[in-house]
């Protein structure tokens, strides 16, 4: 394929999964799909969140945890990046961060095969759901603190992954530093899939008048966990463009136009518009203000 000039349209395909307990057989899994969407014309392939292993157990977790250096499955999504001329997005990978903890830690690859960005998840998933199902990410992960951006041939993307969707305020940070795509690379439960999972990705992608690319876990997993599916692509406006529909493993794909995110801002513009305010306290006195953060 032709080389592509910045800010020219390009194709983006989000890759859905079903990874297994592991890593070799994820691989597989994922390598296929990601061969098919470029073979499909994309220029720019996400797989999701865990995109190495699902495992829930501790033990079985940190039996088949590589650092970063020795991790076998980030090789050949380097090599497979290179072979196929793509910017591949490996949505996220466990591995070893410290002898008592992982890292969720996303990884952009050009298509050199050269690791442009890597970005830490930052905001752990400790929920009870109440219906049997609970996650303490903590319990085996050190959160990140840094958000990461990155330049694509057509516009900067911003890196975030699964449950930082529900934190606003990250986004706007990304889109305040020149994002134009928003990345959200997920194992979403099948619970907060089906109530939350749309709205959650359109309203990240109004607010800040950003796509959002969206790649997803989906199914029943060999550890019995229900992920959602739906891989989706958001456009700047909040209309899904492109939607899995199901939680079968596949691949969909859309067509960018990084033209509509200044047309969109333009209509709205509400990155301009924002304003630092603050709070009173009425338990405090009138006199007690909490600084929130806004925009300058």
């Amino acid at each position: 394929m032709s080389e592509i000039n910045s800010g020219a349209p390009f194709t983006a395909a989000m890759i859905q999964m079903r990874s297994t307990l592991l890593p070799q057989d994820s691989l597989a899994q994922a390598t296929q799909l990601i061969r098919e969407a470029r073979d499909k014309g994309a220029d720019y392939i996400q797989t999701p969140e865990v995109s190495n292993m699902m495992q829930v157990n501790r033990k079985g977790l940190f039996e088949l945890l590589a650092s970063e250096d020795d991790d076998a499955s980030l090789k050949a999504y380097r090599d497979l990046a290179s072979e196929l001329k793509v910017h591949l997005h490996v949505g996220s990978l466990a591995l070893r961060a410290t002898p008592e903890r992982a890292a969720n830690r996303s990884f952009l690859i050009g298509p050199a095969g050269e690791i442009v960005a890597r970005y830490d998840k930052i905001h752990m998933f400790d929920i009870d759901l109440g219906n049997g199902e609970s996650y303490h990410e903590s319990a085996n992960y050190q959160p990140g603190d840094t958000a990461e951006i990155a330049d694509l041939p057509w516009g900067r993307l911003g890196l975030t992954i699964c449950y930082d969707v529900r934190f606003p305020a990250l986004y706007r940070a990304l889109a305040e530093a020149g994002a134009s795509f928003l990345s959200v690379p997920s194992a979403f439960t099948r619970k907060t899939g089906e109530a939350h999972w749309h709205t959650l990705l359109r309203a990240r992608a109004i607010e800040n008048g950003c796509y959002v690319f969206a790649a997803a876990q989906g199914g029943t997993h060999e550890n019995k966990r229900e992920t959602y599916g739906h891989s989706l692509i958001v456009d700047p406006w909040g209309t899904v463009i492109a939607d899995s529909g199901n939680d079968e493993p596949g691949v969909v794909l859309a067509r960018i136009d990084p033209a509509q995110v200044a047309k969109v801002r333009k209509n709205i513009p509400s990155l301009q518009h924002g304003r630092r305010f603050s709070v009173s306290d009425p338990k405090a006195g009138p006199d007690h203000l909490h600084l929130v953060r806004g925009s300058a």
